[in-house]
């Protein structure tokens, strides 16, 4: 039976767990021997004046691990699989590997090292860079585990204590420090642990390991070695931010579609309503930005359409219709403008145009056709 497992439930659930695991496993020879060590208090610090200690009320709970605790706390249940290091890389792409759990969470640097303390075990394997030599051993700071539940301790500055009599020589004389350097990545097996004081030795002996992990190799390794989880480079697309960004522009392009069925039936307001709530969404989603652009020409609102397109151009340069339509509607408003007389600046708007189009006739004929109109009365403002 798994001593340490029990003992956790215990510590969780109280007295009232311990009596009903007496009773219903009375008969059973392991837990006669295990329930007396496993319901003494757990070694460490006492806890701090005031904090409430967590109980478990739920009485339905309770007597569902007495009455199953045979197989709850069997030791079958611990994993005998290899260390990630030792699994076979034909198989790595069966499966998805994420990055702990504290990746996904804001959790404070001072609650990470209390979890790390908590759950860590005589055996667990740890990796770490080393940080000076003594004459007495060498100190490593720890940036993944190699074994147990994966944590983000990276960057927790906890320090593991690798002793003389815990390094193995690699030749007949001389120091068998000597072997190593600043800086070398070591993995290690968990030796001592001490949770109140936050102190941790560790061996490069085999014989630190558990039986099922004896045979991973403890010393010196390279970076190709780091667990998959600690050593893959997850790109920029894999976090929050990014995926919320694709997540928003999905819900932003049904919006649209629904805001263009809207428009082609004629339901302008409903249209402008829907490409608005994308644009919520996602302020810079093209699409809906070249929507509302058509809709705002078509309904003469020629300027805050130019204003979409140009937007829309701008976040996408090679979109084809937001260039289309902007070189439509600037030759558009040029035309108003020629009609209130306002000839440079709808020269401007033409010659805009043909900057984003030298092949759009529209606007070259338009500008052909402004600039005789401006020669004419030029001419007669010289004649008279």
């Amino acid at each position: 039976m798994d001593r340490d497992l029990l003992r956790q439930s215990l510590n969780c659930h109280g007295s009232s767990l311990l009596s009903l695991l007496r009773n219903e496993q009375q008969d059973n020879p392991h837990f006669r021997s295990l329930l007396g060590s496993a319901s003494e208090p757990a070694r460490g610090p006492p806890p701090a004046a005031g904090r409430k200690e967590k109980r478990v009320d739920n009485i339905e709970i309770q007597k569902f691990i007495s009455k199953k605790a045979d197989l709850l706390f069997a030791l079958s249940w611990k994993s005998d699989a290899p260390a990630t290091s030792e699994v076979n890389e034909d198989n790595e792409d069966h499966y998805a590997v994420m990055p702990p759990l504290e990746q996904f969470m804001e959790i404070p640097s001072m609650d990470r090292r209390e979890l790390f303390f908590r759950d860590i075990e005589r055996g667990d394997i740890v990796i770490g860079r080393i940080s000076s030599i003594r004459e007495f051993g060498f100190f490593m700071v720890l940036i993944c585990l190699g074994s147990g539940i994966m944590r983000d301790i990276s960057h927790l500055e906890i320090t593991a204590l690798c002793p003389l009599r815990d390094v193995p020589s690699h030749s007949n004389h001389g120091d068998p420090l000597s072997y190593y350097q600043t800086g070398d990545i070591i993995r290690a097996g968990i030796k001592d642990i001490d949770r109140y004081h936050e102190k941790l030795a560790v061996s490069l002996y085999s014989s630190a390991l558990p039986p099922h992990l004896s045979g991973i190799k403890l010393g010196v390794i390279t970076s190709e070695e780091l667990p998959l989880y600690y050593s893959k480079n997850f790109s920029e697309d894999d976090y929050a931010s990014a995926l919320r960004k694709k997540q928003s522009a999905s819900w932003a392009l049904k919006c649209v579609k629904i805001g263009v069925d809207y428009f082609k039936v004629g339901r302008h307001v409903d249209a402008m309503n829907e490409y608005n709530k994308a644009l919520e969404i996602d302020k810079q989603n093209v699409e809906a930005l070249v929507a509302r652009g058509a809709l705002y020409a078509t309904k003469g609102s020629l300027n805050k359409a130019i204003e979409d397109f140009e937007l829309a151009l701008e976040n996408c340069p090679t979109h084809r219709n937001a260039r289309k339509y902007l070189c439509q509607t600037l030759v558009e408003r040029g035309g108003q403008l020629e009609e209130e007389e306002k000839f440079l600046n709808a020269e401007s708007y033409y010659k805009k145009a043909l900057a984003l189009d030298e092949t759009f006739k529209d606007a070259e004929d338009a500008l052909q056709k402004l600039h005789k109109y401006m020669q004419v009365i030029l001419y007669f403002l010289l004649e008279t």
